[in-house]
C-alpha cells in the first residue's frame, strides 16, 4: 500500500511537469502579471517592468492602451509590433513575463499541509494538491470536492485517479480566485453538514484577517 502511494505521489508530479511544458506556450496573460517588453534598436521604447492592470490592459509609448489579459505573450508580441508599425520601422518586440500573477486558493482536508495557498502561474487541481504536499493515505482520491467562490453550495466533484492512472484531464480543473479544494477521507462524510459549515467558518476568519 505504501508503495502504491509512493507510484500514484509520482505519477501526479509527473503529470504536472507534462502540464507545466504544454502550458508554457498557452499560458494566458492575466491582471497582476508583469512583464518585460523591448523593440530592439530602441532603448526609450524598453519596459523593465510592466504590469498587467486589473482592466485587463496595458499602455505601451506611442501604442496607447493595449488588451493583455486573456492574450498569450506571442500574440501580445504581434499586437505591439503591430500597433508600432506605423511609427517605427519593422519593429522587432520581445515580451518575457517576469513574474506570474497569483490565485489564492484554499487546500483542506486529507492533504499533508492544508491552508491556503497563493498559486502563480496555472491554477489547477493538480497544482494546488502539490503545494499542499500531496494527499494523505487516508484521502478519498475519487471524490475530491471543488467549491468555486460564490458558489459553495454547488461543490464540484473531481477523480484525482482518473487524472494519475488514465491521463483524464478533463477532471484537472481550472481554479480561480478564492476557490477551495477539499479532500475527503475514505469513510463516509456527509458534505451539508460535515464539510460546508466548517469551510464556511475558514471564510469568515479569513475576512477578518484581511
Amino acid at each position: 500500500m505504501k508503495r502504491l502511494r509512493t507510484v500514484l505521489i509520482l505519477a501526479m508530479l509527473l503529470v504536472s511537469m507534462a502540464i507545466g511544458v504544454v502550458n508554457a506556450e498557452e499560458y494566458r496573460l492575466g491582471p497582476g502579471d508583469v512583464l518585460n517588453v523591448t523593440v530592439w534598436g530602441y532603448e526609450d521604447l524598453q519596459v523593465k517592468e510592466l504590469i498587467v492592470r486589473p482592466d485587463g490592459n496595458i499602455a505601451f509609448p506611442l501604442v496607447g492602451e493595449v488588451k493583455a489579459a486573456g492574450t498569450s505573450a506571442g500574440t501580445l508580441t504581434e499586437n505591439l509590433t503591430q500597433g508600432l508599425s506605423g511609427y517605427v520601422k519593422d519593429p522587432k518586440v520581445t515580451v518575457n513575463v517576469l513574474k506570474f500573477h497569483t490565485t489564492r486558493v484554499y487546500v483542506l482536508g486529507e492533504v499533508v499541509k492544508p491552508g491556503m495557498y497563493e498559486i502563480e502561474r496555472d491554477h489547477n487541481l493538480l497544482d494546488a494538491i502539490g503545494i499542499a504536499g500531496g494527499y494523505t493515505k487516508n484521502a478519498a482520491k475519487k471524490q475530491v470536492m471543488i467549491l468555486h467562490k460564490g458558489k459553495m453550495d454547488a461543490p464540484i466533484k473531481a477523480n484525482l485517479l482518473n487524472i494519475l492512472q488514465k491521463g483524464d484531464m478533463t477532471q484537472n480543473y481550472v481554479l480561480g480566485e478564492g476557490d477551495v479544494v477539499y479532500l475527503t477521507d475514505n469513510g463516509k462524510i456527509n458534505f451539508a453538514t460535515d464539510i460546508l459549515p466548517w469551510i464556511s467558518a475558514t471564510y469568515q476568519i479569513v475576512r477578518i484577517n484581511d
